[in-house]
């Protein structure tokens, strides 16, 4: 017999629909970042979703099992919420908000509108260990499954808040040093030079506009030498040379 968490019926399967972004729940679609979603955060976890084709069940049940959460075997059911067709394995989660750490440096995202890259670059903050990422709206949305997929489940590993505007998330981060990426940026940024601090908030503008001039003013405004031969580096490889470097400062 299955363990009393695991069902094959299909429990609120006709509320369970496509994301949305007004929901109040999203989704984990694949294996890994499902994997991760239980390991972290299995408070806000409602279901896991199989597929019967999925070669790795019994890993997935014993880990269900000692974390209480419920997994249903339905192929419908993936197929209804995933827009790819190899898709094995969903969890369906509750969104919830997060406070970020007042003495742990920053990633601070200004108007972010991919959320592919969005998810790149949660990925990236872990991986770097930055665990408290502020993002500035509008800005792509942190809860879409595809957000979700790209981070591989780092997004369950840190801590995110929302703010209307980068003065809200100064007024209340006064002692973090800012540091604002910029093509124009005032000071060269080098593993040799980059500045000395602990508490720090590295700030960077939306893939298409960047930071816009008024945040010369800010704090200490950072250029990433570059090669002439390109407008611009990716916002997801920006971020991981910024984060590596002042990471690696000491």
């Amino acid at each position: 017999m299955r363990n009393e968490n695991i069902s094959n019926h299909n429990v609120e399967q006709n509320q369970i629909k496509p994301y949305k972004k007004d929901a109040d729940y999203s989704y984990t679609l694949g294996a890994f970042p499902t994997y991760e979603m239980i390991k972290t955060r299995p408070d806000r976890v409602r279901k896991v979703l199989v597929d019967t084709s999925f070669t790795d069940q019994d890993n997935l049940r014993r880990l269900c099992e000692e974390n209480n959460v419920a997994v249903e075997f339905n192929n419908k059911l993936i197929a209804k919420i995933s827009d790819k067709e190899n898709c094995y394995v969903a969890g369906i989660f509750e969104k919830y908000n997060c406070k970020l750490s007042a003495d742990r440096p920053h990633i601070v995202l200004v108007n972010p509108s991919n959320m592919g890259n969005l998810g790149t670059i949660l990925r990236t903050a872990v991986g770097f260990g930055i665990y408290d990422i502020a993002i500035i709206l509008p800005g792509a949305d942190i809860y879409h499954p595809k957000t979700v997929r790209s981070s591989m489940g780092a997004l369950f590993r840190l801590n995110f808040c929302h703010y209307e505007c980068f003065d809200d998330y100064r007024r209340e981060f006064g002692r973090h040093d800012i540091f604002t990426f910029m093509l124009n940026g005032e000071n060269t940024l080098t593993l040799k030079d980059c500045p000395k601090t602990e508490l720090f908030s590295l700030v960077f503008g939306n893939e298409a506009t960047g930071l816009d001039d008024s945040f010369l003013k800010v704090g200490t405004s950072i250029f990433i030498p570059q090669s002439p031969d390109v407008d611009s580096l990716n916002l997801t490889i920006a971020v991981g040379i910024g984060v590596y470097t002042f990471m690696n400062q000491k």
